[in-house]
């Protein structure tokens, strides 16, 4: 466990550098799922070893053994796991436990308020036209979604651009995007580590979003134009709301891939993200098979440090006695004989 339970640590460090990068040499669609189930796992490991190395730590404290009823000298023998590392380990998690808390009724509101949103707008359309001068167009998920754009972001477009538009609307709901969203910001909020990833994450979204909607008119150069248009139309506070807009995500870059030809398909990166994922969930589970046994042998020492205290004191004293569950001896010929 000294080892392997520092992996997941180590391979969520390793993904917060590589995979934002390796994210921008894959097409969008599974650039996004990557990011995603990268996000997932090496949230679950981060939390699953700082779990471990305080629990490990903290077991180590005389009145917690006694509590758990094992041998604090077997515990430190086996794992020496630092009292401050465990300590370190353990205000961190509770720090992202409380900040993911936080996130998670966020989010939870922020869903509640576009559901409502959706049911305030006038129509039974999935395109509602709000009568407003100032130009902005993004989607509110719901059951089901619906596309909101203004009259002031109709009149920056022509015909084939607000075809566009309205195409990257869809596929943000058509993709539940707001799913990858929530998941980011929440493993963002647990691990502040992965904020470099939720933000690629979005920038993966609005490009998949791009590429379904040139597939859908298509331009890719239609597209484009709409995007740069959209955003160059929207105004500076409405530019970035907490919806799936099209003006989202650095718009020069967006710009220049849907000029480029489509991206093609990669599966080294895919392979190699796959690989650390991998080596992520062996570490993890390694250290909590190796705890599991420490754990084991320190109640097992604890038990036979109990059962010899008797002949010295006296078995008439009720405080001196085997504790409950502990391992049955016999013994045969001067040897102890393991009974349960």
């Amino acid at each position: 466990m000294l080892i392997s339970v520092y992996v997941p640590l180590a391979v969520t460090a390793v993904l917060t550098v590589c995979a934002p990068r390796l994210a921008r040499r894959l097409a969008p669609r599974p650039a996004a799922w990557a990011l995603a189930c990268t996000a997932l796992v090496t949230t679950v490991g981060w939390a699953g070893s700082l779990a471990l190395l305080a629990f490990t730590g903290i077991a180590q404290i005389p009145e917690v053994a006694a509590e758990g009823r094992w041998s604090v000298p077997a515990l430190r023998a086996e794992d020496p796991v630092l009292l401050d590392v465990a300590v370190i380990s353990a205000f961190v998690l509770l720090a992202g436990t409380a900040s993911l808390l936080l996130a998670a009724v966020r989010q939870a509101r922020h869903l509640l308020w576009a559901r409502r949103e959706c049911a305030r707008l006038s129509g039974d359309s999935e395109l509602v036209v709000v009568d407003d001068d100032t130009p902005h167009a993004f989607a509110l998920p719901g059951a089901p979604g619906r596309i909101v754009v203004s009259r002031g972001m109709l009149r920056c477009l022509d015909n084939e651009e607000r075809e566009a538009l309205l195409a990257h609307e869809r596929a943000h709901l058509r993709g539940r995007h707001h799913v990858f969203q929530s998941l980011w910001r929440l493993a963002a909020a647990l691990n502040p580590l992965l904020r470099p990833l939720a933000a690629a994450g979005g920038f993966a979204l609005e490009r998949w979003a791009d590429e379904e909607a040139a597939a859908r008119v298509g331009s890719r150069r239609v597209v484009a134009r709409a995007v740069g248009r959209a955003a160059l139309a929207s105004s500076p506070r409405t530019a970035s709301p907490p919806h799936l807009a099209v003006t989202g995500g650095p718009v020069p870059q967006r710009v220049r891939a849907l000029l480029a030809p489509p991206p093609p398909r990669r599966t080294l990166p895919i392979a190699a993200g796959a690989l650390l994922l991998t080596l992520c969930c062996a570490g993890l589970a390694n250290a909590t098979s190796d705890s599991d046994k420490m754990l084991d042998d320190a109640q097992r020492a604890q038990c036979a440090t109990s059962l010899t205290q008797p002949s010295a004191s006296g078995p008439e004293d009720p405080h001196l006695r085997p504790p409950h569950g502990c391992c049955e001896h016999r013994m045969r010929g001067g040897h102890a004989e393991h009974l349960g």
